[in-house]
């Protein structure tokens, strides 16, 4: 098809698009995601036995609204970039806001802790796991985000892909919560945030590839 042809074609065939498309159909997506993401949980890991008793303490809450708050400010910004020209700055700023938290948290339980009691607070019992079920988790989430970003008007294809790979990641690190066995702040500071970044880089290298128009 010729470019002029195109052109005018887009111009007489031309519909309005209801202001909140891209908010339902990325929630819609994260909703198939989620499901998905559960479904691994309960089949490859399941929910720790002691979930009743740990839920009153408060180091629980951090590790599960942590990533959810990183979830929540990820799909702002995932669903203003699937809109040409609308600004995010703010939203980046809230996904980073509960990684600095984290941080300052598990810098003074650091210097707060004996010597020998550090390491182990750091590595816990699932170090090696952690950041690889996170990802796990996140990858249902991640893909039904990019397919529906396919969909929409993304002019920041990267840009995208990495607020994708922060909401899965967001949401598999909160749903892997209810099977990690982990409450020190400083585990949460390495491991959860290694394993929320990683779809986060894979989702700006795949947007970069998938979602150009």
């Amino acid at each position: 098809m010729k470019t002029d042809d195109l052109v005018t074609m887009l111009a007489t065939g031309s519909t309005a698009v209801r202001r909140r498309t891209p908010s339902r159909r990325i929630g819609l997506a994260l909703l198939a995601g989620i499901a998905l993401s559960v479904l691994i949980l309960y089949t490859g890991y399941g929910v720790r036995d002691d979930l009743r008793q740990v839920i009153a303490l408060p180091m629980f809450w951090v590790k599960l609204l942590f990533p959810l708050c990183i979830a929540v400010w990820a799909f702002v910004s995932v669903q203003r970039l699937a809109r040409p020209g609308a600004k995010v700055r703010r939203a980046w700023m809230g996904l980073v806001a509960p990684v600095l938290a984290v941080w300052a948290m598990a810098i003074v339980a650091w210097f707060s802790a004996p010597m020998a009691d550090r390491m182990p607070s750091l590595l816990g019992q699932s170090w090696r796991t952690c950041a690889l079920s996170i990802g796990l988790m996140a990858l249902p989430v991640l893909a039904a985000a990019l397919l529906a970003l396919r969909g929409l008007a993304p002019t920041r294809p990267a840009l995208a892909g990495a607020a994708a790979g922060a909401l899965a990641g967001g949401v598999g690190a909160a749903v892997y919560a209810m099977h990690c066995v982990e409450l020190t702040s400083p585990f949460l500071a390495v491991w959860y945030v290694i394993g929320m970044m990683v779809p986060m880089i894979a989702g700006a290298a795949l947007g970069q590839r998938l979602l150009r128009w």
